[in-house]
């Protein structure tokens, strides 16, 4: 198998690619900003790079940076999806073609289109690129098909109905399905562009008090959507850590709902001022799922490490030492834990106070809010993602701890200090703002200054490895084609359930 191979053929490769991919625009465009204008830095970019930045477009620019970004993570999730989900080869192989097509279309072309001059030829393909993404999503849904009996659970640990369906894959058969619609919720709005509907940031219209229809479906499209990954991959984190017994029984009865109440209440937007009652109720679920894989994640850290140890009883610190002995299985969990300080109850606290606190500040300090609990999840999202790969990626040793300790730590101080930041108003009067902004100013750039040097140092590691003829890629690929395989279908090598069919048994 040639590198080439590799990159496009096998898991590990198809997630480093998009790893890459996203990290490179991330670099790039973020050079964009506003504290890279203020040092000069955005002008040198343009002028080597020749981008054509009219400020009239600068909204449509956001907007498909934002979607090129959004659709290499989604390709990442559903190659996990993939591996980590049984069906048969050939479902795998197809889904995971059309979706790398997909987002490399999407994200070559639309960063052509709205950087480097309205080329509407690009502009068209940037669409080829979406419908693609959207295809490959259909397929991925009739792969994820829970009524099939070839994937009836046997084994009484995991959660299944009484005929023997599996719920946590009907769990990502629903997330799969909403996000279908929901992206099509868009795709329908974005049909309109020119004819009824112009493009606008969200932020930039919360209050205006008559919104179109079109505009409520923009709002609630761009919420689902982060929403929706975040679910991918929780259930994700739960195939990884063997997610089974009462609390994934309960998690699963949970999260199935409450990914359908949530999607629903993001498309009510529309047509109702309830709409956000109906997000609650379906948060509070998939929450609830969220914080049961939680428990059941850090109690098999637990054991699992005192076992290593040959340790039968041990005291709350020695617990505590376990819990934490592995970061990057840790810090997943970690993150979901993390996220409700800085996202979910930020986000439940400003919809209630709406009225009474925040429609009283400044706009400027509304937007600021927004922004930043938008891009905090979805950079939780990125962080667990990183810690995916870094662990079957064969990260070891010292290495291993380093690179998940600085991970976790950078990104919650910078998350935390711009929860902060955002959120000023409520800690200090207007007058005496300065000193706390600063503070967590220098917070927030040096600890996203961590993980982009961490990302920098795991993706220079893989790139001197592809130098090796019997480097990692090797190994990984070759292990990847014996354990597909040794089955008609395909089980992932962390799959524990026992399959009722004859091609999947393990």
């Amino acid at each position: 198998m040639n590198r080439a191979g590799y990159f496009f053929n096998s898991t590990k490769g198809l997630i480093l690619v998009a790893i890459v991919m996203v990290s490179v625009a991330t670099a790039i465009f973020g050079m964009l900003s506003g504290p890279m204008a203020e040092w000069g830095v955005k002008d040198l970019v343009v002028r080597y790079l020749h981008m054509d930045l009219k400020p009239a477009e600068r909204a449509g620019r956001i907007i498909m940076l934002y979607h090129t970004i959004a659709m290499a993570v989604i390709a990442i999730e559903v190659y996990m999806i993939t591996s980590a989900v049984p069906m048969k080869n050939y479902q795998q192989t197809n889904i995971n073609t059309v979706v790398t097509i997909g987002y490399l279309t999407t994200m070559f072309f639309g960063l052509g289109f709205a950087y480097w001059g309205q080329n509407w030829a690009f502009h068209g393909l940037f669409l080829v690129g979406l419908s693609l993404m959207f295809f490959a999503g259909l397929m991925l849904a009739v792969a994820l098909n829970p009524w099939n009996k070839d994937y009836r659970i046997t084994d009484k640990a995991y959660a299944h109905t009484k005929k023997g369906m599996d719920l946590e894959r009907m769990a990502f058969f629903v997330m799969a399905v909403m996000t279908l619609i929901s992206a099509a919720f868009g795709a329908v709005t974005g049909s309109f562009w020119g004819n009824g509907h112009e493009t606008f940031l969200g932020e930039d219209i919360i209050r205006e008090a008559d919104k179109t229809a079109l505009q409520k479906a923009i709002i609630g499209h761009l919420h689902i959507m982060l929403t929706l990954i975040a679910v991918a991959i929780t259930l994700v984190v739960g195939r990884w850590l063997d997610f089974k017994g009462i609390f994934h029984k309960m998690a699963m009865w949970l999260m199935i709902p409450g990914t359908i109440i949530i999607a629903g209440g993001a498309w009510s937007v529309v047509w109702t001022h309830s709409a956000h009652t109906f997000i609650y109720v379906g948060s509070v679920f998939v929450m609830l799922a969220a914080l049961f894989l939680v428990i059941f994640g850090w109690k098999k850290l637990i054991n699992d490490r005192l076992k290593e140890q040959n340790l039968k009883r041990a005291g709350f610190i020695k617990k505590i030492a376990a819990l934490v002995h592995d970061p990057i299985k840790f810090g997943p969990l970690w993150q979901m834990v993390f996220m409700n300080f800085t996202v979910s109850g930020v986000g439940i606290f400003m919809a209630v106070k709406l009225d009474e606190i925040f429609r009283v500040w400044p706009l400027r300090e509304e937007r600021i809010t927004l922004t930043g609990h938008w891009h905090i999840l979805s950079a939780i999202v990125a962080t667990i993602i990183i810690m995916y790969y870094a662990d079957i990626s064969g990260l070891k040793g010292k290495a291993r701890k380093w690179f998940g300790w600085l991970l976790i730590i950078g990104s919650d101080v910078a998350f935390a200090s711009v929860t902060i930041f955002s959120m000023k108003r409520l800690m200090v009067v207007e007058t005496a703002q300065q000193q706390l902004m600063d503070t967590t100013m220098i917070l927030a750039d040096l600890g996203l200054g961590i993980v982009l040097v961490l990302m920098f140092v795991l993706l220079l590691w893989r790139l001197f490895d592809l130098f090796k003829d019997n480097g990692l890629w090797r190994k990984e690929t070759i292990n990847q084609e014996l354990e597909v395989n040794k089955t008609a279908g395909y089980i992932p090598a962390f799959s524990k359930k026992s399959y009722s069919t004859k091609g999947n048994e393990k």
